[in-house]
């Protein structure tokens, strides 16, 4: 399928070619994570090691290297504007928690903007041997086979994702979770934000909700589920937005109206 955004498809084959080296490296580290040096951000539960800062740079130089006039926006590197009116958004290890505590929950997240969208999402998730990819218009895959939501799914026969970080309230939670079952559903977190709405690509959850997330964390997962047939909510990209968080919400065609309303929040057009 030809892509009407020129320069779309070149940057989508090296996003999966960067995706799968990152990922080696990533589980080098993984594989010998007791002699990393775990660092605590603000939160005592988002740490951060060497692993995550070397994934990153590699990824970046990558970029670089193929594209030097894209901007680029990392969760340990900041945000680098570009001018060729493509940015990518990098997250080197989301789950980083799960990564130091020897669970396989953690992937590597590259998403690319054009247009304050998101047009091209991968994930790779070594310790599984999963690569998702999607660009607009090429529809989304898992290791090559064409993903495609079932819309017949609700939140009463699937279970739905739910995220959860120090900008949310204990409070906040609790409703969320007690809205979600009072309607029929159930939920699982398993520590990577993106990984979860990878499995709403997917099919292995009907959707996902996080009051708050960075754009780093959910940005590939949204083209992801956008490309397999579902609904995103809105994510803020323009300009400083980009670098803040938001609410993310993305789910199957059958959940969207339950999930808004677990969510407490009202349908907008992306």
């Amino acid at each position: 399928m030809t892509s009407p955004i020129a320069g779309l498809e070149s940057r989508f084959a090296l996003a999966k070619i960067i995706a799968g080296e990152a990922g080696r490296l990533a589980h080098d580290y993984f594989l010998r994570r007791e002699t990393l040096v775990i660092e605590t951000k603000a939160d005592a539960h988002d740490v951060v090691s060497i692993a995550d800062r070397n994934v990153e740079t590699l990824i970046r130089d990558r970029i670089s290297a193929a594209f030097p006039d894209d901007g680029a926006l990392g969760e340990e590197h900041g945000l680098v504007s570009g001018t060729s009116g493509f940015t990518w958004v990098i997250d080197p290890i989301d789950g980083t928690t799960p990564f130091v505590n020897g669970m396989p929950n953690w992937c590597i997240s590259i998403a690319v903007l054009h247009a304050d969208k998101p047009v091209i999402g991968v994930i790779q998730s070594p310790c599984h041997d999963e690569l998702y990819a999607a660009a607009a218009g090429h529809g989304a895959t898992l290791n090559g086979k064409i993903l495609r939501l079932d819309a017949t799914r609700t939140i009463r026969d699937a279970v739905t994702g739910l995220g959860a970080n120090n900008h949310v309230t204990p409070a906040e939670v609790a409703g969320i979770v007690e809205r979600l079952l009072e309607a029929g559903g159930n939920f699982m977190r398993n520590g990577s934000g993106a990984l979860m709405i990878a499995y709403v690509a997917a099919g292995r959850l009907v959707g996902y909700y996080e009051p708050y997330m960075h754009a780093w964390d959910c940005l590939a997962g949204y083209c992801l589920v956008n490309e397999a047939g579902g609904w995103s909510l809105p994510f803020p990209t323009q300009g400083e937005a980009l670098t803040r968080g938001s609410a993310v919400l993305v789910a199957a065609p059958g959940a969207i109206d339950d999930l808004l309303k677990v969510a407490q929040l009202e349908r907008k057009a992306a």
